[in-house]
This record gives structure tokens, sequence and C-alpha cells, in this order.
């Protein structure tokens, strides 16, 4: 039941090759250090916000499983041969040649009408999730974003698109409305999850 939305259709069984959205690339850094460039930071007037990625802990052992039996669970081991493989925790493309999990995630489970899943990829050397404040990581400023305003009840009260440097100002302008809880952040021609952002 895996959705293949950031790399095109599912790949074999095995530790096959996976490209991603065909965007252009950019140059190898480490992954941890890309993931704290600050792209993109809101005036100092309005409203702050946190972003966080995944928690590593219920992905870890899947990294042990075998490929059949990630099949069975509908995911499949990749390996990076393209830049630009945004992983859900550590918020950085995976380096070429690192070893990578495609599956689908729950990033919408509240019994609502936006109920949702959608594919995501976790590097297996990502051991913590990424947070920061005031800060856009290059994952998300370097893409167009869908960002949907949730309220406490998890029903969605508004939505927007950005890229570049206006993503963090639309955070913090859909954070400015009283009744949102928290927003998701989506790669837009994608559709699938990115983030989470809460006010700071």
């Amino acid at each position: 039941m895996i959705a293949r939305d950031a790399v095109g259709p599912p790949e074999p069984a095995g530790a096959a090759k996976t490209s991603v959205d065909g965007m252009s690339g950019y140059g190898q850094t480490d992954p941890a250090a890309r993931a704290k460039m600050p792209s993109s930071t809101p005036p100092e007037s309005i409203m702050t916000f946190r972003i966080t990625g995944l928690s590593p802990e219920s992905f870890q052992p899947l990294f042990e499983l075998s490929d059949e039996a990630l099949q069975r669970i509908g995911a499949r081991r990749v390996i990076a041969d393209d830049p630009r493989m945004p992983c859900r925790v550590s918020m950085a493309h995976a380096e070429l040649g690192e070893e990578l999990l495609l599956l689908n995630y729950a990033h919408q489970p509240a019994n609502t009408p936006y109920r949702a899943t959608h594919a995501i990829y976790v590097r297996k050397l990502a051991d913590r999730p990424f947070e920061s404040i005031d800060s856009v990581p290059e994952v998300l400023a370097s893409r167009l974003i869908a960002v949907r305003a949730f309220d406490e009840q998890h029903m969605m009260i508004d939505a927007d698109v950005s890229e570049g440097s206006a993503t963090g100002e639309l955070f913090a302008r859909l954070l400015d409305n009283p009744k949102a809880s928290y927003l998701q952040a989506h790669y837009a021609r994608r559709g699938c999850y990115a983030a989470r952002v809460e006010r700071a």
C-alpha cells in the first residue's frame, strides 16, 4: 500500500537505487550540517515557530528486516543515488550511497476526514529528530511547500503554499491564528509529508 510520492514508481525488492523528483542537485556536504543551514527566517515582529523531524525509534528496527519482510509491509530498502532524497527524521538530504527506507507513514492519524498517510524517506544513520526554531532547513527551503494548519480537533482550518525565503513567513502567519494548534508541511509537487511545525 506504499505511495511512491517522492520518487516515482516503486523499485523492485532489494537494495535498488532510486531517484527522486528530478530537481537539480546540490553539492555534497554532511547531512546534519545541511539540515542546520538557516535558509529562511521570519521577521522578528511575527510569531516564532519550531520545526521537528520524526522520532527514529519506530523506524530503526525496520532496517533489520529482510527485503522480503519489508515488501510485505509495503516498504522498500533503497540506496541513495540522487542528492535530493530528504530524510524525515534528520531533515537532511541523504548522502550518495546511503541506505534509506521508503515506507508509508500515517502523518495525520486522527479519526477525522483529514486522516492521511503517505510515503517518506528515513535514513538508517538518522539517530535523532531534527529540531530548529525560526530556521527553515534546506530540504524545505529548496522546494515548493504546501502548509496545512490544523486546530485542536485535527481539522484543517487554513492552507497555503510557499517557496524559498517565504516559507518561514508562511509558518509564522498561519500560527498567528489563535485557532491553529499545529502545522504540517508537505512537499507540494509530490504531496508527501515533510515536517511538523508548532509555536516555539
